[in-house]
């Protein structure tokens, strides 16, 4: 049986008018800012109209490690909150806004697939309503006028040798990763080494995805560290008075987008930090607000539990005051096979004891999800590959951890196919058993936190960190910082450092290569193995393949 490209699904969805998908919500039509007739903003007076109201409960959806077999956590989280719709509940979808450089490099799209997607789904994967074009131009703005401030005189005494503040673009660009700027001559300023981060690794995606309104936001915006003096103290965006600029770019990408779904329910996508080399969640701000005008609020966390859902719940939810009442861990048949040690060719086939061995890596994440108090179900994503004895075989390995796993045929039948997953989770999230808790506190030292995420989650048996990376967590705590939470960049495929060791591998090494404060945002990032803040494309990047056919249609990029 023939089915249907997501690309042409998206393009016969009925779509209503986003200011009834607003009203849905009580949004009135002057509290939105419409980008055409299918995506708007949503104000700010809004926002702050419904602050008095009680939250909705919020659930999490999170996933196994990512495998080229596929595991669909987007396309669960869309058809979850269908899902919930269609059982008469009043819910909502928040996700991230997908970045240039994947879609045109291995990734694709992140809107959902199938029959549960996130529409309009080409404009969510290309422009959008600007929001990452704004984050790129404000990231910028400092770099330009760091340079600028030492070319006039250097009042602050900034140490050229000692500029932090990298550069961004939203493209993977492997020969951006280490440049040499000014050079020119006296004209152009002081030549000095500098780099490239893609836009999502910027701190100013973490901002505006942590703060809760624009004071806050300026406010950590000029606590962003740029530079450090020859006395090796800090220097500040605000010091280089660049904070009230950069937040005047940023004031309409703060404002969370209303989209919908194919099924015409409201979806707010808002945000895009990476998960392996960022923290991975969408903005504060929409999901706060989400939280105030449904019941429930359905999101996902990048890649697997072991970044994603760590990252929500550590830096996230700690920040945002917020906790999940039931989390969804996303596995697929196909990915369990493959854990197990099929090769990608060979997945069609029945493989139940593959399926069992694989099962590993899933049974790792319900320990880890379950380490922070919440209650966990188990969607098995439906492929039409999959036989009956390889479901039960996921099915009979939940139930010995403990957990319920649920098949989910979202992807080929909407909500209709995710109605008994919608029901398990109402269940869970009003089961009141949730009782959240981080698995490190503040005032944790800097080096302990790094080494409880590497030994409870990823199951290291050592972090390994040499003199000058120890040195520097002291010195960022004899400062102030030492109860920060930390952000682990490092490869989303494997619990190691190492992409290809699949599984649930235990003795081995976490290596910590650099740490890098973000002051404003309000974690450490530890930069661990030979994980990259700036991407390259692959061999063949999807770029390769992504054009307008003669109707004006675009074609390749999902």
């Amino acid at each position: 049986m023939a089915y249907k490209s997501d690309i042409e699904i998206a393009r016969e969805a009925n779509k209503k008018p986003i200011l009834e998908i607003g009203a849905k919500l009580g949004i009135a039509s002057e509290d939105l800012l419409p980008y055409g007739h299918d995506k708007a903003k949503v104000s700010q007076n809004f926002i702050n109209s419904v602050q008095d109201r009680e939250n909705g409960k919020l659930i999490l959806v999170t996933a196994i490690n990512p495998t080229p077999a596929g595991e669909g956590k987007t396309t669960t989280t869309v058809g979850l909150g269908d899902g919930l719709n269609r059982i008469g509940k009043k819910a909502m979808i928040c996700i991230r806004e997908a970045s240039l450089g994947p879609n045109f490099g291995m990734k694709g799209g992140a809107a959902g697939g199938g029959y549960a997607q996130i529409v309009p789904m080409e404009e969510m994967n290309l422009h959008f309503t600007g929001d990452f074009h704004a984050i790129t131009s404000a990231h910028s703005l400092l770099s330009a006028m760091i340079d600028n401030h030492i070319y006039w005189g250097n009042e602050q005494d900034i140490d050229t040798r000692r500029v932090a503040w990298r550069r961004v673009v939203d493209m993977n660009d492997r020969a951006l990763r280490q440049i040499t700027c000014s050079l020119g001559g006296v004209s152009n300023g002081f030549p000095r080494e500098a780099g490239f981060d893609i836009t999502v690794a910027s701190e100013v995606m973490a901002i505006l995805c942590l703060a809760n309104d624009l004071k806050d936001l300026e406010k950590r915006l000029g606590d962003i560290i740029v530079a450090y003096r020859r006395d090796k103290t800090p220097v500040y965006c605000r010091d280089i008075k660049a904070e009230g600029a950069m937040t005047v770019l940023l004031k309409d990408a703060m404002q969370p987008n209303l989209v919908q779904t194919l099924e015409n329910n409201p979806a707010f996508v808002h945000g895009g930090p990476f998960a392996n080399i960022a923290h991975g969640c969408n903005s504060v701000i929409a999901t706060k607000t989400a939280l105030k005008v449904a019941d429930y609020v359905v999101t996902e966390a990048g890649f697997g539990a072991d970044l994603g859902a760590e990252k929500f719940m550590n830096i996230k939810c700690r920040k945002a005051g917020i906790a999940p009442s039931a989390v969804v861990i996303v596995a697929t048949v196909r990915a369990m096979k493959m854990n197990g040690g099929v090769a990608k060719a060979d997945l069609g086939a029945e493989n139940t004891e593959a399926v069992k061995k694989g099962c590993a890596n899933l049974g790792r994440h319900i320990e880890n999800v379950k380490s922070f108090g919440v209650p966990v179900v188990v969607a098995i994503n439906h492929f039409v590959t999959d036989t009956e004895a390889e479901i039960q075989a996921v099915k009979d390995y939940c139930t010995a951890h403990g957990v319920e796993a649920v098949l989910s045929r979202h992807w080929e039948l909407g909500s209709e196919g995710s109605e008994e997953l919608a029901r398990k989770v109402v269940a869970l999230a009003d089961s009141g058993v949730a009782h959240f808790a981080p698995i490190y506190p503040d005032e944790m030292p800097l080096f302990e936190k790094i080494e409880t995420i590497a030994k409870r989650i990823y199951r290291a048996d050592e972090v390994l960190a040499d003199s000058k990376i120890r040195g520097q967590l002291k010195e960022w705590e004899e400062a102030g910082y030492g109860n920060l939470p930390v952000c682990m960049a490092k490869t989303q495929y494997s619990f190691t450092t190492d992409p290809n060791r699949r599984g649930a591998p235990t003795g081995h090494s976490v290596p910590v290569r650099e740490v890098r404060l973000s002051a404003g945002a309000g974690f450490i990032v530890v930069v661990c193995g030979e994980i990259m803040t700036m991407p390259g494309l692959p061999r063949k990047p999807a770029a390769e393949t992504i054009r307008l056919n003669d109707a004006g249609q675009i074609e390749g990029l999902f």
